[in-house]
């Protein structure tokens, strides 16, 4: 396996009860951290990705580069391991399900072989948001197969649920001193939640996401980060959805702290803005990560559909226990997935090395800085 980084997530669970006045306890199942505040604390690196989503030619490549009748994806994602291994956190974005018994598929119906999960791990991503319109593809046995998989291979999930139990809790990671709280939400569209079963998927309310942000800073957590499918396909700017959904959460408080301290969008399969609302950075949308050849919504062939961005904050302890842990650097990273060569291709190292990539790269950053980033100190990492 590709190495990972010293510092392995560590996770916790922890319960939410309904209402302002749960009690919440997280369960540290190994590792201990520093005190918030405390003289040894140090900051920590989060970075997040964007849409895995495999179409059938992405299948095909993992099944060639395995070589042995299985699905590699580990060299799909090589070229950005570098950048996502180094990070204390690496948070990305499972759009689909797994398939069973060697049935996999992918358009309009996913089902993605659940080698993936091994991939993703092997190049340094300690969890994944799973809400998104894919989620019931395969009902709620793609649920259960997907979840049990990512168990397996130590990824931590967050946005659907095996048991009703398991949909009122929340992962909260290990990201060097800090507790981080991992939630995810999905718009409704045409993910309807299955009989008898209404928490198999987490949809988008605003009060609920506030509700839940609480709880989980009740249960322990440091920073908590919400992963929203949200948006409007091929749209650059974020949709009034977007906007106003981001005003509200980045205005929620509690005793003067954001109950929220980050908010990381999915699904338009273009990259959108990066912006600082109410002193909270939100990516409205990522991009693609992973994706076979893209249509848009006028059925035309879009390159836009295989970019996206990485985006990288570095947190500072709070001066004070109690404080928020602050953004000290914003970066975005563009990336790029190359359909001949079936990588995910970091646009700036390739740029350095020598490939033509500098109109992707210009584009990217220009949809990224729209909304005024960059006077907030969004800048473009290496």
């Amino acid at each position: 396996m590709i190495g990972r980084r010293q510092q392995v997530a560590l996770a916790f669970t922890a319960v939410l009860a309904a209402g302002a006045a749960c009690q919440n306890h997280a369960r540290e199942e190994s590792g201990h951290a520093a005190p918030s505040g405390s003289a040894t604390a140090r900051g920590f690196t989060l970075v997040a990705t964007g849409d895995v989503l495999p179409h059938t030619s992405v299948i095909d490549r993992a099944a060639y580069d395995s070589g042995e009748g299985g699905f590699d994806f580990r060299p799909m994602l090589s070229g950005v391991q570098p950048v996502v291994s180094r990070a204390d956190l690496a948070l990305c974005h499972m759009e689909t399900v797994y398939g069973a018994d060697g049935q996999y598929s992918g358009f309009p119906s996913f089902k993605s072989p659940p080698q993936i999960a091994q991939g993703l791990v092997a190049t340094g991503y300690d969890g994944c948001s799973t809400a998104s319109n894919h989620s019931l593809d395969d009902g709620t046995a793609g649920i259960r197969r997907t979840l049990d998989a990512m168990d397996r291979a130590g990824l931590r999930h967050a946005g659907t649920a095996r048991t009703e139990a398991e949909s009122r809790s929340v992962t909260i990671l290990k990201a060097g001193p800090a507790r981080v709280a991992h939630l995810a939400y999905t718009f409704g569209g045409d993910v309807r939640p299955p009989a008898g079963r209404p928490w198999a998927v987490s949809h988008i309310d605003a009060g609920r996401i506030i509700a839940d942000a609480r709880a989980a800073r009740k249960a322990g957590a440091d920073v908590v980060v919400v992963s929203v499918h949200w948006g409007t396909e091929w749209q650059e700017e974020p949709d009034r959805l977007q906007v106003g959904l981001a005003q509200r959460l980045t205005a929620a408080a509690t005793d003067g702290r954001p109950d929220i301290d980050l908010i990381l969008g999915t699904h338009a399969h273009v990259p959108q803005a990066y912006e600082k609302v109410n002193g909270t950075w939100v990516i409205y949308g990522m991009g693609d990560q992973i994706a076979g050849q893209m249509y848009n919504a006028q059925g035309v062939r879009d390159p836009r559909g295989n970019e996206s961005t990485i985006g990288r904050f570095t947190f500072a302890p709070p001066v004070r226990p109690g404080d928020r842990w602050e953004v000290r650097k914003a970066e975005f990273i563009p990336q790029l997935y190359d359909l001949d060569a079936g990588r995910v291709v970091d646009v700036n190292r390739a740029i350095a090395d020598g490939a033509g990539l500098e109109g992707v790269r210009d584009r990217i950053r220009d949809v990224v800085l729209s909304r005024g980033a960059a006077k907030d100190g969004l800048v473009m990492g290496e």
